[in-house]
């Protein structure tokens, strides 16, 4: 297995799905805003863990199970944040799990932690 081209195939997709959320979110599509970018701070961390294992990273959705594969040294507020966030992958994801959608006012903050992350989560890249 090629350990770099699965990090920059997780990278590279995290990139295109946040830039993808931050086109819904400014179309007003929270709920698939929101759904995509999870699912970018989900990339992000498979391309750390990737790193870590030099290997393909587990088929799972759980942003903290997957952080504490890749030990990524995450600040209580980040783990609180993953914790929160992951949510918005089973509303993506699973019919039967359909809770209101949020407004905008509520979804901001959210997308500006979720840019922090992937920021920070960047930086440890280095």
């Amino acid at each position: 297995m090629d350990a770099q081209k699965q990090i920059d195939y997780w990278r590279h997709g995290s990139e295109e799905d946040m830039d993808a959320a931050e086109v819904l979110m400014e179309k007003g599509i929270i709920r698939h805003a929101l759904f995509f970018a999870e699912l970018a701070v989900e990339k992000m961390i498979k391309a750390y863990l990737a790193r870590k294992i030099k290997d393909i990273p587990p088929k799972t959705h759980d942003l903290l199970r997957l952080s504490d594969l890749a030990e990524i040294p995450l600040s209580p507020d980040f783990r609180r944040f993953l914790a929160r966030f992951q949510e918005y992958c089973l509303e993506g994801r699973y019919p039967e799990y359909i809770p209101s959608a949020p407004s905008r006012d509520q979804a901001e903050p959210e997308f500006q932690e979720c840019r922090e992350f992937l920021s920070w989560l960047k930086n440890q890249f280095k």
